[in-house]
């Protein structure tokens, strides 16, 4: 497919995910979408890539008229990326969906269209009908159930003259992690989820021929690239390299059962005093529910919720040396894969999220000094690959402190575009 004329010829993405929607509250980072929007193109941004709630809207049957919206319960999540909501909020969903796009248009961004239903969306639901509605799909129809709601949602673009808009349509965000995958192994889940979504793509462009449409996956599937479907038109990627940090997820087992969790090491070297036990800390009763729609494994919340950030920090800084040249050969030995894959296949890269992986919110070794540079390092590879477009960092986005280093993002963003640092 040849992508639509008027778009840009690179992509400079920020992720506002689901938080663009669940962050809407007084004081929250998208209470007002055009301060967000121009803060983006102060940035250099003009992408955004968003959970459009399709199967709210457009396959649930739920009123959403007036959706709430909340943290997930009590102070659990606050210390969590992309979980900490601080103020509730209600919005008219569709309503707040079609803002978006005209506060897109006013400040000539460019979006791209996603979900992350089968993830976390809707842990933030105030009731579970959202969650309940999702997991009543038998796993093999969730794809093509999400694009035929896609479908609805550029219709309603289409209706409301604001599809010009839309950059690209993916089914689904990370597809193989998730409750997309259920009943599969993790290990084989990309190529066995390949008909499935092969079916939806082609369901997508059934009613909507001309437009691009995709999945995406996190990490590069470097061993089951053969499970990519054929049919997409855009190759989205989230190279998340992991390293060190993996190194420190594996140390202490924040992704493995709680019963295994490294308590007194963790205790001695990454938490602030007076921590709760791991098994201790969960959400009221009333919203249980919440843990299984959402897809973190309990040992990482605990630890990024009670960790000292300094800490977590420096223990990465005290390893990092053990790990950077890997860290780097990985990053481009993914790229490197992804690029020939879209080369293959004739369709354009994109790298949707990255680079380091899940670190605690008021964690900052990504911005930091090692982090930045990896930021560059990544930017410039995505260009000497000819990627389409990239993100400076998944953390570069309104939602997380690292918004707030404009140069950083202002610098990567013109390394990807032009080659130069200005």
């Amino acid at each position: 497919m040849t992508l639509p004329a008027h778009l840009p010829e690179r992509l400079t993405i920020t992720l506002w995910d689901f938080s663009w929607y669940v962050r809407t509250g007084p004081g929250e980072p998208f209470e007002d979408l055009d301060a967000a929007f121009a803060q983006a193109v102060e940035r250099g941004y003009n992408t955004v890539r968003i959970c459009a709630m399709p199967f709210l809207l457009f396959g649930s049957g739920l009123d959403t008229s007036a959706l709430r919206l909340e943290r997930l319960g009590g102070d659990y999540g606050q210390g969590l990326r992309w979980y900490d909501v601080k103020a509730p909020t209600t919005i008219d969903a569709r309503a707040h969906l079609l803002e978006l796009f005209r506060a897109a248009r006013r400040h000539d961004c460019y979006v791209i269209i996603s979900s992350w239903e089968y993830q976390q969306s809707s842990a933030f639901a105030a009731e579970p009908a959202w969650w309940d509605a999702l997991r009543a799909v038998p796993p093999g129809e969730r794809p093509e159930r999400l694009a035929a709601a896609h479908a609805d949602l550029i219709d309603l673009l289409v209706a409301e003259g604001l599809d010009d808009r839309v950059a690209f349509t993916e089914i689904h965000n990370e597809v193989q992690i998730g409750h997309l995958t259920e009943g599969m192994e993790r290990a084989h889940a990309v190529v066995e989820l390949r008909p499935s979504l092969e079916k939806a793509v082609d369901a997508f462009k059934a009613r909507h021929p001309d437009r691009p449409c995709t999945v995406n996956y996190g990490g590069v599937p470097h061993a089951s690239m053969r499970g990519i479907p054929e049919n997409i038109d855009v190759l989205v990627v989230h190279p998340y390299i992991y390293g060190v940090l993996g190194a420190l997820i594996d140390e202490f087992g924040l992704r493995g059962p709680v019963e295994e969790f490294a308590q007194e090491a963790a205790n001695a070297q990454l938490l602030r005093p007076g921590a709760p036990p791991v098994a201790e800390w969960t959400v009221p009763a009333e919203y249980r529910w919440r843990l299984d729609a959402m897809i973190i494994k309990a040992c990482e919340v605990y630890v990024h919720d009670w960790t000292d950030p300094a800490a977590f920090d420096r223990w990465l800084y005290d390893h990092y040396g053990e790990h950077r040249v890997a860290m780097d050969e990985k990053l481009r030995l993914w790229l490197d894969v992804a690029a020939d894959w879209a080369a293959a296949h004739g369709v354009p890269l994109v790298l949707g999220e990255g680079w380091v992986g899940y670190t605690p919110l008021h964690g900052t070794f990504e911005e930091g000094p090692v982090g930045a540079q990896i930021c560059r390092d990544a930017v410039r590879y995505a260009r000497e690959r000819g990627a389409w477009g990239t993100v400076v960092c998944s953390n570069a986005a309104p939602q997380h402190p690292m918004w707030a280093d404009v140069a950083l993002q202002q610098e990567c963003n013109s390394l990807f575009t032009t080659g130069s640092r200005r």
